[in-house]
């Protein structure tokens, strides 16, 4: 009988072990990874005006343009004269990131002394990947000038943006 009993403690201890082993069988782990990327704060400058020279108008209305790459373009019956320039500006950040640039699609401008005209503008680049100096792009647009248009100092501000990708 006392090997009856020994058979059947050990036999239980077996099921017990089995049973304990089973459970740890199913169980799984497994580590993960925390991550994070910093990039630094985009700074951006305008370094030159989006600038339409000296214009004479005309007996009817007509535009002028200036490209992003600042070329200008007098249309039928104005005279243009002096320096064109497009607009500038620089953006500083993180190296090889990917800016998103963007901004007002025009302008008004007010006369010093009376009148206004609408400028619709024209961005030179949709994104700018920075480089160790960061980046740049421009902005051009094309004025609309009524016929006779009244004469004075016209200026306007626009609103850009660059934000990253």
């Amino acid at each position: 009988m006392r090997n009856y009993g020994m058979k059947r403690a050990l036999l239980g201890a077996a099921i017990a072990a089995l049973a304990m082993n089973a459970s740890a069988a199913q169980a799984a782990s497994a580590t993960g990874t925390a991550k994070a990327k910093i990039l630094r704060q985009i700074t951006l400058t305008n370094t030159s005006d989006l600038q339409y020279a000296t214009i004479i108008s005309g007996a009817t209305a007509s535009t002028v343009a200036v490209s992003t790459a600042g070329a200008a373009t007098c249309g039928a019956g104005l005279t243009c004269t002096g320096t064109t320039t497009a607009a500038n500006f620089n953006i500083a950040g993180t190296d090889g990131a990917v800016v998103v640039v963007g901004g007002d699609s025009s302008v008004t401008l007010n006369g010093s002394i009376s009148g206004t005209m609408t400028s619709s503008l024209s961005y030179s680049a949709a994104t700018v990947t920075l480089g160790a100096t960061g980046g740049s792009f421009q902005v051009g647009g094309t004025l609309n000038v009524g016929a006779n248009q009244a004469s004075g100092d016209y200026t306007g501000t626009f609103n850009v943006t660059a934000n990253y990708q």
